[in-house]
């Protein structure tokens, strides 16, 4: 990949490079695609798969506000208020008095969300697990690892 030279410029890149950045490209989104049609498979869509994840993802606790949901997920806030309705309409996702910020509300998975989350959570890194290699030879100049 192209590097920065001595006076801080980015050295043009090469026919090799253009390559190795088309082929991790595909294999990105080869993954998103299985993603989407695995989650959407068993009934849920990407997003409330992402929203399932950054809750039981967020460090250091079990819940987060629509707020920390928001820049986790990138969206904007009254985006992911209506997510949040969505999922809880589904019983994935339950709302929650915060402990210290009355205008607050905590967002927790519900038992029916840890069970779908975790059901698919398994099924990604089945999948991730299987294009290890791949993802490593997708960055290999000549394709292999």
């Amino acid at each position: 990949m192209a590097v920065r030279s001595d006076q801080g410029k980015p050295e043009p890149l090469t026919k090799l490079d253009f390559e190795a950045l088309a082929r991790f490209r595909f294999g990105i989104r080869r993954y998103l695609r299985f993603s989407e049609e695995t989650v959407r498979g068993h009934g849920v869509t990407p997003q409330h798969y992402q929203l399932l994840l950054a809750l039981k993802g967020f460090p250091g606790r079990e819940w987060a506000t629509v707020s920390e949901l928001a820049e986790l997920l990138q969206l904007r806030h009254h985006s992911v208020v209506e997510l949040v309705n969505r999922a809880q309409t589904q019983d994935l996702v339950e709302r929650a008095a915060h402990p210290t910020d009355a205008r607050s509300v905590r967002v927790l998975l519900t038992p029916e969300g840890e069970r779908v989350l975790g059901r698919l959570s398994a099924l990604h890194r089945d999948e991730l697990r299987r294009m290890g290699d791949g993802f490593a030879a997708l960055l290999a100049p000549d394709g292999t690892a």
